[in-house]
């Protein structure tokens, strides 16, 4: 019986570090996220668009009052117009 026992402990034991690798991976996993950028020619700086841009272009969108759609379909020439806006706006990032 002693034996047994010994063997059973030593296998859970050694089991015990592979069990919680996939947690830890998946975690990690979760925790990737591709950010994107974005070239200003104007100004020729680069944006990262992460959760505080998208803010701030939600705020661009209701201060002009126009209707929301994704960035990525806007032209250039509403790019731009966003960068610009965005230039003069940069202290108000934490406001919301």
């Amino acid at each position: 019986m002693r034996r047994f026992l010994g063997k059973v402990l030593l296998g859970v034991t050694l089991m015990t570090p592979l069990a919680t690798v996939p947690l830890r991976a998946d975690d990690h996993d979760k925790v990737k996220v591709k950010l994107k950028r974005y070239y200003d020619r104007d100004t020729k700086d680069w944006h990262e668009w992460n959760e505080r841009e998208d803010r701030a272009y939600h705020r661009y969108l209701e201060e002009k009052r126009e209707q929301r759609r994704d960035w990525e379909r806007l032209n250039q020439k509403e790019q731009q117009a966003y960068w610009r806006w965005r230039h003069n706006h940069h202290d108000d990032d934490d406001r919301h």
